[in-house]
């Protein structure tokens, strides 16, 4: 490994920091003052997926694999919401802007990284599929937390969601999820009675 590769990769951490600060925009529509940034969203995102993908039979760790380097494109396009992608003129292609962020990468990371947001693109593998549900199936859970904060206007984002999903085991998690109050683990651990 080279010196420039290794600093290619230096360089792409902090880039990857930025998601850290960086709001996912629909949940301003919705009302929310302070909304989640994309790395919260992207790490329930893997733990959803890997979740998803055992239930169905699929690679938990491929799915959750693919779900952590779903959204990283964001750090250069930023997170354009459905009504803003209404309005973007030749909206970019995650795969063009993997390969930018990768360039320079020692070559075994960046084809490894390629070829993991090509895979979530294409939306063929068991694996992606699980993915792009736990995507879909965090919006709804982040949903539900923000309508219980008072977002009265999250349950358009939690009934999009929910209409979205592919795998079984999602559709059944996203209804359970439904009958739940976001606090009743916190009851159950305490040991109090559920509601």
């Amino acid at each position: 490994m080279s010196a420039d590769e290794l600093t290619a990769v230096a360089d792409f951490l902090f880039e990857a920091g930025t998601l850290k600060r960086q709001k996912r925009t629909g949940w301003w529509m919705a009302g929310v003052q302070d909304p989640e940034s994309v790395a919260d969203h992207s790490w329930r995102t893997a733990l959803l997926a890997s979740i998803i993908a055992k239930l169905e039979g699929a690679d938990p760790a491929q799915a959750a694999f693919l779900a952590v380097w779903h959204d990283t494109q964001e750090t250069r396009t930023g997170d354009v919401n459905y009504l803003g992608k209404k309005y973007s003129q030749g909206e970019a292609d995650p795969r063009d802007v993997t390969a930018d962020q990768v360039a320079g990468m020692p070559e075994v990371v960046a084809e490894a990284v390629r070829g993991l947001v090509a895979e979530y693109e294409a939306k063929e593998s068991p694996e992606a599929v699980c993915a792009r549900d736990a995507d879909k199936l965090e919006c709804l859970v982040q949903g539900v937390e923000y309508k219980a904060q008072g977002y009265a206007h999250a349950q358009r984002w939690i009934d999009n969601s929910r209409g979205r999903l592919v795998t079984k085991t999602a559709q059944a998690l996203a209804d359970t999820v439904l009958e739940r109050d976001s606090l009743d683990w916190l009851r159950a651990a305490l040991g109090e009675r559920q509601r």
